[in-house]
């Protein structure tokens, strides 16, 4: 890593007194010292990119270790956060990759094998330095900062990986909030690099679940969704054009069979699909001039096939018209937005510690600031927003986490509705977090016909502002209708997998996507007991992902060391 007292020249530089030694490797990389800037990887030819260079091994250190020595010694520039609390130093050519804020290489951490993976980025050219991201809190001035001021040493400790650095580092451990055993490994996953760059779906901390029946492709026979519907047997193959022909007249002829094929040949056979049991029970009746014999029933397949091994298993029930269509294509992450979204959901775990230790469920929600600037512009949400379950204090049984969130989000926004922005908005708690606990309770009435109204319109109703008065600019009426309302475009970060209740309040408040870290099988209403954004019929979907648990421990006992569980069949 680069030497932090003299800020380093842009290229290598021989010094006369030091050599750098040669380096045995298959990727022409070799060391080279920059003046002030001390040893760093340099190319000796053009490497293509997405090219492995390194794989580095880690030599690991306690945390008794590294405070009683290895802090002290030169090692303390080159050690970063193991995930389980342990200190590491990467050997080979790892600690000596130079910073730089736009990088060029990124790296992957192997905890199975404990060893670091260094890939190219882009093209790298003959003498090129060869760096990559320590992160934001660095403890000397990058050559290739935009300011040239001399930054402070961050009084926080810094993993060198993008400033996921362990959860108790923020002081919880000491206060019994967080364990290192339990909760770390679950949120600590980015693993720094490149901020721009693309995660991969399989290296992501979350599983996003799929939720429309086009995502699924249906590849083997259990996940074909049937139907039943009425065919006949045609005992002359020239009756098939009679026979469509009066299907036309008699108003068999539906959209709803669409995708199947009306015909079907078999074993010498011909049959012909009338009409699907749900639009007719009873067995068609047929013309008298045309004998045939009396239709049955056999299931038959719910949609088209999207791929070629689909067809061929629905095919196999009857005929079915191939429609492939572009596979489903997840909203890319980068590792900053990754970052965000750990950041997020370490501040609702704080939040659902600190009400259990208030003596309230331990659970809670939250809304960061979105990812982008777009968003944060187009939604009003300057702050971060959070809630906890009060059902304890409030002895009402709808003043779940979600609940009251979604209600302190709404009268937010009516109270800024004289205002220009969210962040004007004046609070007697701390700037980041609004408290609903000193919001009056809703009454069973105010709820259900709150959700009434949700359930009459297929789209938001906007709430009344100055802007959607007469008068109004058409741009402000535009951004008025819909874009403020509760939790549109907004993401939420909750401890638990919402109930089937909160999880229609969020539909109706038209969240954008929900996160989770703790599965609840029985009363989930994100996936477990059902998944109401997948219900078909509903006017709006949002995104659910699944924080995706890493560890030796089981879930259970991760979820109980960090103080987080609950009764199976508790509502979240």
């Amino acid at each position: 890593m680069a030497e932090p007292d003299v800020l380093p020249p842009a290229g290598p530089s021989k010094s006369p007194t030091l050599k750098a030694p040669d380096h045995l490797n298959s990727a022409g990389l070799r060391i080279e010292y920059a003046e002030g800037k001390g040893r760093g990887v340099y190319a000796s030819c053009e490497i293509p990119a997405q090219t492995l260079i390194e794989i580095s091994p880690v030599l690991l250190l306690t945390a008794q270790e590294y405070a009683e020595h290895g802090r002290h010694t030169v090692l303390d520039h080159y050690t970063f956060v193991w995930r389980d609390g342990r200190m590491a130093l990467a050997l080979g050519l790892g600690s000596l990759f130079n910073h730089a804020q736009r990088p060029n290489v990124s790296y992957t951490i192997d905890y199975a094998t404990e060893s670091i993976q260094y890939t190219t980025s882009r093209r790298i050219l003959p003498d090129e330095e060869l760096c990559i991201f320590y992160g934001h809190k660095l403890w000397f001035d990058p050559v290739d900062a935009t300011d040239a001021g001399r930054r402070e040493p961050s009084e926080e400790p810094d993993d060198g990986w993008g400033g996921l650095i362990a959860v108790e580092d923020d002081g919880e451990e000491e206060s019994g909030e967080i364990s290192t055993s339990s909760i770390h490994a679950l949120l600590d996953r980015s693993n720094g690099g490149n901020p721009e760059q693309v995660v991969p779906e399989e290296k992501l901390p979350f599983r996003r679940l799929k939720l429309t029946p086009e995502e699924e492709e249906e590849e083997d026979m259990d996940a074909i969704r049937k139907e039943e519907a009425w065919v006949v047997d045609l005992p002359d193959p020239r009756l098939a054009a009679v026979m469509l022909k009066w299907m036309k007249q008699s108003g068999l002829d539906t959209p709803s069979m669409a995708h199947l094929k009306r015909i079907r040949k078999h074993d010498g056979k011909m049959s012909m699909v009338l009409i699907l049991t749900r639009e007719q029970r009873n067995a068609p009746t047929f013309p008298e001039n045309i004998e045939l014999p009396p239709p049955y029933v056999v299931p038959v397949p719910k949609t088209a096939a999207l791929t070629m091994p689909s067809l061929m298993l629905k095919s196999s029930l009857w005929p079915t018209i191939y429609a492939p269509r572009k596979k489903f294509e997840p909203e890319r992450w980068t590792r900053d937005r990754v970052r965000w979204a750990c950041e997020a959901m370490k501040q609702v775990v704080r939040k659902a510690q600190g009400a259990s230790r208030a003596g309230e469920l331990p659970i809670a929600a939250y809304v960061p600031m979105p990812f982008d600037e777009e968003t944060r512009v187009a939604t009003r949400m300057l702050e971060p927003i959070s809630a906890h379950d009060t059902r304890k204090s409030a002895s009402h049984p709808l003043r779940h986490s979600i609940i009251n969130l979604v209600r302190a989000v709404g009268e937010l926004r009516a109270s800024s509705s004289a205002r220009t922005t969210i962040s004007s908005v004046p609070v007697s708690h701390p700037p980041q977090l609004t408290s609903v606990v000193d919001v009056p309770p809703p009454s069973l009435d105010q709820v259900s016909a709150a959700l009434s109204q949700s359930q009459l319109h297929a789209h938001p109703l906007p709430l009344r502002t100055p802007e959607s008065e007469p008068g109004a600019s058409q741009g402000e009426t535009r951004a008025a209708n819909g874009a403020h309302y509760l939790l549109t475009s907004l993401t939420l970060f909750t401890t638990h997998e919402p109930c089937i209740m909160c999880s229609m309040a969020l539909l109706h408040s038209r969240v954008k996507e929900v996160f989770y870290l703790i599965p609840m099988t029985k009363t989930g209403g994100c996936g477990g007991l059902t998944c109401v954004p997948r219900l078909p019929g509903v006017n709006h979907r949002y995104g659910v992902s699944v924080w995706k648990f890493a560890g030796e421990k089981s879930l259970d006992k991760v979820v109980g060391e960090s103080g987080l569980a609950l009764d199976e069949a508790c509502d979240a």
